[in-house]
């Protein structure tokens, strides 16, 4: 049931061509609900999870996207809590990927985007030298196709960019796109649709495969973890790094395919191109407006189009996804693709909402800097 904390910020703004507009301090409000919300349920970071009937350790993926849009708040918004929360984490699991430092799964590196932004505050090598031993250890392995589903592209590509920042060691990010123009141009056949400018989740989902409606399988939430490491990876080179311009073309793409899946209610469903079934979802939705949001701001998409866009989006998640309490609606569970985790709604839990919330904190924050910016 909605109460009155939103019900009073969706009365102040303001409706223009059919949409809500807001205020950069309305988007930071409702933002830090959400993550108050899951502070407060995850009291004590450093627990393990306990999900289907298996119990699993908090340095895992899921959490790992927590953490990164955590860490973007706290770029926003700092405050100390955030840190403690994040280092009383990050110590207990000795600043390391889950599973060790032998590891080359990309979901057990997602955690170490957040070791290596705390690195960058305090320059402690115990919160970087275990991510670098791990990457080291598997660039030596020479193989190429480690990222044959496209969730990994997020989950472990913005680490390499990061550390080659970093360290100033070019051999990181040489890897990264080695490994991601496998995903891209080899694996299945090529998971990338360049046509479509949207990708399949791995090789079991290219055609001919088809969802039960006939449609072709693209999954928002994988297509939103490919667009958001283009971002994150875009974000540590120069514009005239051949890398950065190659990651824009792919980006570019992206942005102009997403726009032609939008509802009209300004969400996008779990499934893009199959629009009879699956149903609105805000976890791809939060990390398109995270996508879009950045690629306004630094020019790679023009503010005309975008805009609306990201503001008929964000009206509509504050509008019929927030609870009250910071809770976060339509957020579908954990799988491999659109059916899974089925049906999403205003009120189920998934069985994972830390990466759901990790999701709307990138999307919210990028926006917030978006309205701080352009009035």
């Amino acid at each position: 049931m909605r109460k009155t904390f939103i019900t009073t910020v969706i009365s102040l703004f303001v409706s223009v061509a059919g949409f809500a507009q807001t205020t950069a301090q309305e988007v930071l409000d409702i933002t830090r609900l959400a993550n108050d919300y899951f502070m407060a349920k995850h009291n004590v970071p450093e627990a393990d999870t306990y999900v289907h009937g298996k119990t699993r350790p908090s340095s895992l993926w899921t959490r790992g996207v927590y953490y990164e849009g955590l860490t973007a708040l706290y770029d926003i918004d700092p405050q100390q809590r955030y840190i403690d929360y994040i280092d009383r984490w990050a110590n207990h699991h000795q600043w390391t990927p889950r599973n060790g430092v032998n590891t080359t799964d990309a979901d057990d590196q997602c955690c170490a985007q957040t070791y290596i932004w705390r690195y960058r505050m305090t320059q402690e090598k115990r919160m970087i030298v275990p991510i670098i031993e791990n990457v080291d250890r598997q660039m030596l392995t020479d193989k190429k196709n480690y990222w044959w589903w496209i969730d990994a592209i997020q989950m472990a590509m913005p680490v390499y960019a990061e550390l080659a920042k970093t360290t100033g060691q070019r051999k990181y990010m040489d890897y990264a796109m080695e490994q991601y123009r496998y995903s891209r141009n080899v694996e299945g056949g090529g998971l990338f649709d360049v046509k479509k400018g949207l990708w399949w989740r791995d090789k079991n989902f290219v055609p001919p495969f088809k969802e039960k409606d006939g449609a072709d399988c693209c999954w928002s939430r994988g297509n939103g973890w490919v667009y958001a490491a283009l971002v994150r990876c875009m974000m540590e080179m120069s514009p005239k790094d051949p890398y950065y311009k190659e990651l824009k073309k792919d980006f570019l793409l992206m942005s102009e395919g997403l726009l032609k899946w939008q509802r009209e209610d300004g969400l996008w469903n779990a499934s893009l191109v199959s629009q009879e079934w699956a149903g609105k979802e805000i976890s791809g939705t939060a990390l398109f407006i995270y996508g879009m949001a950045w690629g306004i701001q630094n020019g790679l998409l023009k503010a005309k189009k975008y805009r609306p866009v990201i503001d008929k989006a964000w009206s509509t998640i504050v509008k019929d996804c927030v609870h009250a309490d910071g809770f976060l609606g339509f957020v579908q569970g954990t799988g491999a693709g659109p059916a899974d985790s089925q049906p999403v709604t205003y009120d189920k839990a998934p069985d994972f909402e830390d990466y759901g919330t990790g999701c709307f904190l990138l999307g919210a924050t990028e926006y917030y800097k978006l309205l701080k910016v352009k009035k």
